[in-house]
């Protein structure tokens, strides 16, 4: 699950899913140019978590990890799954890099189906208007009454490193296999899939002082071009 609503979308209206949420005022930042000391953005919105971007994990953390950190347990249930396809490029500042982004998707998917927009895993793997949209793209969910099963393929990752504590990653989601579920009577809406299935992402990201590289800005645009086969 990807979350990519049209831009002033509130409800969940198509068979896939998609995560990415588009920021609501989708701004052209990362790949395009992205300094290292860019500022947090302020989003209106109170969401748990926010603006805690250096906060430690939660008590329910799980597994250690390279650096000491704590990461929170986001497996997804047994009908769901993210497939990461060619998500490492052998160079290991990179793929540090590449796989937090993985995880930030992966948290918004275990939000989506725990169906709480205030998953505590949302808050260690975004921030700023990130974690804003997020929260948000998974109460659209829990209002509408869905979940959803199927398996989503993250694929095409590009990664460029603007400093230290700095970079941007792009990448394409396939939600062919993924389809909306009601919560309540665990029907599967299985409506064929068409282009817009297809979505791609373009995020910010940002290296806290415990190592986790927080995705902070996100825009996302379905049916891309970039990603359509």
């Amino acid at each position: 699950m990807t979350e990519a609503l049209s831009h002033g979308e509130s409800t969940v209206k198509r068979r896939s899913l998609s995560f990415a949420v588009a920021l609501a005022a989708a701004t052209t930042l990362l790949l395009s140019g992205c300094s290292s000391d860019d500022t947090d953005s302020k989003g209106e919105e109170k969401v748990a978590g926010a603006d805690t971007g250096d906060a430690q994990p939660s008590s329910s953390a799980s597994s250690a990890t390279p650096g000491n950190v704590d990461r929170p347990d986001i497996t997804l249930p047994s009908d769901v799954r993210d497939n990461f396809e060619s998500w490492k490029t052998g160079d290991a500042a990179k793929d540090a890099i590449l796989a937090d982004a993985g995880r930030a998707q992966t948290a918004t998917n275990y939000a989506i189906v725990k169906g709480d927009p205030d998953e505590p895993a949302l808050a260690f793997y975004r921030q700023g208007d990130a974690l804003v949209s997020g929260a948000r793209w998974v109460k659209s969910f829990v209002d509408a009454g869905i979940t959803y099963t199927g398996t989503v393929r993250y694929f095409n990752p590009s990664v460029v490193v603007y400093g230290k504590t700095s970079a941007g990653v792009t990448f394409c989601t396939d939600e062919t296999k993924a389809f909306n579920k009601n919560r309540k009577t665990k029907k599967v809406d299985r409506t064929s899939a068409d282009d817009d299935a297809y979505v791609y992402y373009n995020t910010h990201l940002k290296k806290n002082k415990y190592g986790v590289w927080q995705t902070t800005e996100l825009a996302s645009e379905r049916g891309s071009k970039k990603c359509t086969p």
